[in-house]
């Protein structure tokens, strides 16, 4: 019975769970996502519906996120080639059907190069540079993005002062619903 309960409980963790992480990394280190995959990793599930489990209507569900990898040279927030096709990938998946109507936050975020207050205001002028790219180049609605900036805190790989470690230059796409 004991083990019954835990296996349960623990399912009950692991459907609350709502987050994809796709990463697409530089070329020659991996395959990028398809528009098609992002999309289905950024589409929220039918509501109260996780797995065969019915929870109530204010059962807490984590917001569903992308960490995408959008290359930017150390200390710069420009917009690479490589970077460039990556949003390129992002924009096609934020204009189809099934993300329409949401809102997404982009998290812009630094290596531990610099202080922690020069990579926050770097990684606010990386998540700027990334919604500017998809309002203007895409014409993706500026009312349906927020940049916002966290420097060197949530680092993908973690290191410690002074490490320029390229995957944790990257930007985290979070829906935030309707």
């Amino acid at each position: 019975m004991r083990s019954a309960l835990a296996a349960f409980m623990a399912l009950m963790v692991a459907a609350q769970v709502v987050t994809a992480q796709v990463v697409s990394a530089p070329a020659g280190r991996a395959e990028r996502p398809t528009a098609e995959a992002l999309e289905d990793a950024l589409t929220p599930p039918p509501k109260n519906v996780t797995r065969g489990i019915r929870f109530g209507d204010n059962a807490p569900v984590k917001p569903v996120s992308v960490n995408l990898d959008v290359p930017f040279n150390s200390g710069s927030a420009a917009i690479t080639p490589t970077a460039g096709t990556v949003l390129d990938i992002l924009a096609r998946a934020l204009s189809g059907q099934k993300l329409s109507g949401f809102k997404f936050r982009v998290e812009g975020h630094t290596d531990t190069v610099g202080s922690p207050e020069s990579n926050r205001t770097l990684s606010e002028r990386r998540a700027e540079s990334v919604v500017e790219y998809l309002v203007t180049k895409h014409g993706i609605d500026r009312t349906r993005l927020t940049g916002v900036g966290l420097g060197q805190k949530g680092l993908l790989v973690p290191t410690g002062p002074g490490v320029p470690e390229p995957r944790n230059r990257r930007v985290l796409v979070v829906n935030l619903g309707n």
